[in-house]
């Protein structure tokens, strides 16, 4: 077979959860398949050492201005000129006019459901707001046009199928994502100094994910955080990563607690390999979002031994199982509660910490790969018939 995978932004600097998903899926199937013909189209960027070509995966670079029409008009171009027999999307939209068949990943449908859409265009950046628009616009076309749409949970792939009334259609699956194996505890005291030093970290802190997606619930954190402060009298500081400053303050302002921010440190821009010492330097990791379609972070900070507060609401029970402590995202109080749980009871702590770590071993790249491979091979034999 000859395959296609889209990869467009997995040579820029700064990559996010999707682009880690692409490159940890390539790289295994690098592992596991000698067989086949690949060809990973991707934009031109600067981080271009993040994956190497291998005797049968060859990497192309494909110019073609903006997201949309790159992915319209220069990928499908790509693909047919190179003889691809399947192209897989990998971030939740694809090209409407290929005749290749298509394996489209739809990593969530947030844009898609009014209510959430209402909150991302409302408060989002432009960029997301015109990401969403785009998504919202293209999507129920691509979900007609695949012959395979795979999402990340059993959770999302219900809302696919109620969204898109495609109850009992077999083009639908739900294939999890993994956990890269240098995720796991920090001990190495250089290594933590190294990387307390880069990023400036405190002694005692809890790591927040947050960004300005409003999913990420950064507001009822920040409200949680400054309530654990007043009743605790602590030195604890929140660490995150890579947030505007002035999007911080407005968001101080309106939980009222401007003062918090001399409690914060932003780190700017993490990179992966970094993350597993921040995670194990951490006391807690904060993931309490409103809606998410997997969580990759919180099963990266169970491998490393640290005890995650997460929600009860859509993938996160289905992923976190019983190795997280559960709140109400909307409740600020019950993330308070849970952090002042975890710092007061060893012994729950522990047996959080325990649990993560065998939980996070249940998720892996390779099986993901895996399953991919099979997809792929089953597209093909069902065309071969046609």
């Amino acid at each position: 077979m000859k395959i296609g995978i889209e990869g467009q932004r997995l040579f820029r600097k700064k990559k996010h959860g999707m682009d880690m998903v692409a490159l940890e899926l390539i790289k295994n199937l690098q592992i596991i398949d000698k067989k086949n013909e690949y060809f990973i189209f991707v934009k031109p960027d600067e981080d271009d050492t993040v994956l190497k070509e291998t005797s049968n995966f060859k990497i192309i670079k494909l110019e073609g201005g903006p997201y949309p029409t790159w992915e319209q008009f220069a990928l499908p171009k790509a693909a047919k000129k190179y003889g691809c027999e399947i192209l897989h999307c990998t971030s939740n939209t694809a090209p409407i006019f290929t005749k290749i068949p298509l394996v489209t990943i739809l990593h969530d449908i947030i844009y898609m459901e009014s209510s959430y859409f209402k909150i991302l265009t409302g408060s989002a950046s432009s960029y997301q707001k015109f990401g969403n628009v785009y998504r919202k616009l293209i999507v129920p076309r691509v979900v007609k046009n695949s012959d395979k749409i795979v999402t990340v949970s059993h959770f999302e792939k219900n809302r696919i199928a109620e969204f898109f009334g495609m109850s009992g259609d077999k083009r639908l699956t739900a294939i999890y994502n993994g956990v890269s194996t240098h995720f796991k505890p920090i001990s190495n005291e250089q290594e933590l100094k190294r990387v307390k030093e880069k990023y400036h970290l405190p002694d005692h802190f809890f790591f927040f994910l947050g960004n300005t997606d409003p999913k990420k619930n950064t507001k009822g954190t920040l409200k949680a955080f400054s309530d654990f402060l007043k009743q605790s009298k602590s030195d604890y500081k929140l660490v995150m990563l890579d947030y505007d400053t002035n999007e911080l303050e407005k968001l101080l302002d309106e939980i009222g607690d401007k003062e918090l921010i001399n409690q914060i440190v932003l780190t700017g821009y993490v990179i992966n390999t970094d993350l597993p010492a921040i995670y194990s330097l951490s006391s807690i990791f904060l993931y309490p979002s409103l809606r998410e379609s997997f969580g990759i972070p919180m099963l990266e900070a169970m491998a490393c031994g640290v005890p995650v507060i997460t929600s009860n609401t859509s993938s996160m029970p289905e992923v976190s199982g019983d190795a997280a402590h559960i709140v109400d995202p909307f409740k600020p109080e019950e993330i308070t509660e849970g952090i002042i749980k975890i710092l007061h009871n060893n012994e729950y702590k522990n047996n959080l910490c325990e649990k993560g770590i065998e939980r996070s071993k249940l998720f892996s790249w390779e099986n993901m790969a895996k399953d991919y491979l099979k997809l792929y091979e089953l597209i093909h034999v069902e065309h071969s018939k046609k």
